[in-house]
């Protein structure tokens, strides 16, 4: 059982990246069909829950009402798919789904799977017909995008005018586009997207339906508690320990092919150099066994197959971009590093010294607070892991002599509680780093595990509404001793508690445990060394910099029932007083002085009503003229390529060398530090 403290949100991003990556091929059912080891599967989740969760939930009728809620809208979240009756019916278990859970019944999801699919198919007959009518793009309407507020349609004739408009705008969308197809590519094209909609719902099996289910019942007690199915098992401790066996490609489906979008530098089709990215995998054959048509497979079986023992042979029929006969690519499964994901660390140099040499800033941009989950039972003493790479990147800093050291946790969503202890760690002697709150209410300190610091010098930690759990730990521990400045959007994500990860098949024992998947449990609260939690108010920053990431990354307190702030007793602790109020209060007033003046932060601040404006938008116009006019404005501002720019990476792209990006906002970062670093002088001249 390992701790996790970590933000789902990232957490899931790079799993859907994992598993489109490099992956014993197994059938593709037509429907889910109910195993027997579902029912079991059903019934320990909830006993854990009940025993094991922080709060110890009731699964009741409330629960009930919420699952019930969120597995409805998991499948048709804009109400397009379900008539209402078809809800009123479902209603009638509304408040039993708790007892049928707690006795291993699932009929209820695949009652509404069922229901679902019907629904979709029926619509594919609709949005045929919608494509292949005449539509009115001058007419002066619009197509509503508040979900929340809408109704499940109570007759035909509104779910066909809630698809008339859909298709309208999907249709328009290929008119107001940069190259607009042809009309009748533009019908295909839509009509070919909902039927790849259908083909992937009818792709689904009992571990996903499982899954979905289940995962709805345990985020309806909080959002951090999830149901992993063993394939998703798998790609967690994927993305734990960094590595894995395969080829080194990056996949997708489009309408049932499987296309690469990227190949790895490094790995074995990296180092083949034939596949290339846009290429179509159409089947695959282990060793020298038939291949496998892997046309209209599910995604994640395909990635299966491609995925296995390091040194065994796997074959591909590939269609190379812009032709048309397959070509058979043979490659050998070898170890991939996941390199975009660990620690890297770049020296920039920043102002200059009374001497008239620069300021040497040493950065380390850390994505995840990682370990190799089986490297304490396997014994392995070269196993990844972050608080080590971190450690080898401040011994090449302390070499260099530099002035300052800043720790980039802007996109870092946590990971192994562990890790963040240790590399806390780091920066102080000895001491407690974060105190632990438990179901039975006691509260218990986890210390620095090693005494000693591998660096003591200035230490800034930057931070944005990104930064989640273990990285808050971090945070707010550096900051209450007063070791470091923490530095970046108003406060981090605000997620305050810690996950163990329980394998289910493990609590079988034996040398061979069934594979059940595991249950990602919410056991514990973790609280600041001065007593506040991080739970829904995260870390304050000591110096606020304007950015996009304040109004794109939300925070847990959005997240629907996430557990409350409260505080505990502050621990017995060093005040190294370091940051000192006076010091914050200097560097932050001269921050703002020069963002004030700063015509690129000056754009920012209209990105960012922009941006507002964009997120407040309630309806999208049919009327070609006025969306051409809207998307023009938006594409003049060039918002999503910013947006994009500011979000998380989400997946591994290579193992080029690290360099600290020189932007404005990275400038006005070294130009804090470098202030910090002369904080003592600034101070007096005052």
């Amino acid at each position: 059982m390992i701790e996790r403290a970590f933000r789902g949100r990232r957490y899931v991003a790079l799993l859907a990246i994992l598993a489109a990556l490099f992956l014993i091929p197994s059938p593709t059912p037509a429907e889910p069909k109910l195993a027997d080891q579902d029912r079991l599967v059903a019934q320990m989740v909830c006993e854990l829950m009940k025993r094991g969760h922080l709060t110890k939930p009731e699964i009741g009728d409330e629960l009930s009402r919420r699952l019930f809620s969120r597995f409805l809208k998991d499948l048709d979240p804009a109400k397009v798919y379900f008539l209402k009756s078809d809800v009123d019916e479902f209603k009638k278990q509304e408040t039993e789904l708790d007892d049928q859970l707690l006795k291993g019944e699932l009929t209820f999801p695949y009652q509404v799977y069922a229901r679902f699919v019907k629904r979709v198919e029926e619509r594919q007959k609709l949005i045929e017909e919608l494509v292949n009518d005449k539509h009115d793009f001058e007419a002066k309407e619009s197509l509503d995008t508040d979900n929340d507020k809408l109704d499940y349609a109570s007759s035909q004739d509104e779910v066909r005018e809630r698809w008339r408009k859909r298709v309208k705008f999907d249709l328009l969308m290929q008119r107001v586009a940069e190259k607009p197809l042809p009309e009748d590519e533009a019908k295909k094209k839509v009509l070919s997207r909902y039927q790849g909609v259908l083909k992937r719902w009818k792709q689904v099996d009992n571990a996903d339906l499982l899954e979905l289910y289940l995962s709805d019942l345990t985020t309806s007690v909080d959002p951090h508690s999830t149901y992993m199915s063993p394939n998703t098992l798998d790609d967690f401790e994927i993305a734990m320990r960094l590595n894995l066996d395969g080829i080194g490609a990056v996949l997708r489906s489009e309408n049932g092919t499987t296309i690469v979008v990227e190949v790895v530098p490094g790995g074995a089709a990296g180092k083949d150099g034939r596949l290339k990215p846009n290429d179509k995998i159409i089947a695959v054959a282990q060793g020298d066994d038939k291949f496998v048509d892997a046309v209209d497979m599910k995604l994640q079986d395909v990635v299966k197959m491609i995925r296995g023992t390091r040194g065994t042979k796997v074959q591909l029929k590939v269609i190379p971009v812009g032709k048309i006969e397959p070509i058979v690519y043979d490659l050998t499964r070898q170890k991939i590093e996941l390199k975009s994901q660990e620690a890297r660390g770049d020296v920039v140099e920043q102002g200059k010294k009374a001497d008239g040499k620069p300021y040497l800033i040493g950065v380390i941009d850390l994505p995840s607070f990682y370990a190799d989950p089986g490297a304490g039972k396997a014994g392995k003493g070269d196993a990844k892991s972050a608080t080590e790479d971190v450690r080898k990147i401040l011994k090449e800093f302390n070499k260099k002599n530099v002035d300052g050291v800043v720790l980039d946790l802007r996109h870092n969503g946590g990971g192994s509680l562990n890790e963040a202890l240790s590399l806390t760690g780091l920066f102080i002697d000895q001491g407690p780093v974060v105190q632990v709150k438990g179901s039975a209410g006691g509260v218990k300190r986890r210390d620095d595990p090693e005494k000693g610091t591998d660096y003591d010098g200035p230490l800034m930690v930057l931070t944005s509404r990104f930064s989640a759990s273990a990285s808050e730990i971090l945070a707010g521990a550096l900051q209450d001793y007063g070791r470091a400045l923490v530095v970046g959007d108003t406060s981090t994500f605000g997620k305050g508690t810690v996950q163990m990860v329980i394998d289910l098949g493990d609590q079988f024992g034996g040398a061979t445990p069934p594979k059940l998947g595991a249950l990602k449990l919410t056991i514990q609260q973790f609280y600041r060394v001065n007593g506040d939690s991080t739970q829904e108010r995260g870390v304050l920053s000591d110096v606020v910099l304007p950015s996009l990431t304040e109004h794109i990354g939300g925070g847990e307190k959005d997240q629907d029932h996430a557990l409350a702030f409260d505080k505990v007793k502050e621990a017995n602790h060093e005040h190294l007083d370091l940051v000192s109020p006076e010091l914050k209060a200097l560097l932050q007033k001269r921050s703002v002085e020069r963002v004030k003046e700063s015509a690129d932060f000056k754009k920012l601040a209209k990105d960012v009503e922009r941006f507002k404006e964009r997120k407040a938008r309630k309806k999208v116009p049919l009327n070609e003229k006025e969306l051409r006019e809207q998307l023009k404005s938006d594409d003049a501002e060039k918002i999503d390529q910013k947006v994009n720019e500011a979000s998380p990476p989400e997946g591994p792209s290579g193992d080029a060398a690290y360099k600290f990006k020189k932007n404005y906002m990275n400038n006005e970062v070294l130009q804090i530090m470098e202030d910090f670093i002369q904080g003592k002088k600034l101070l007096a001249a005052r």
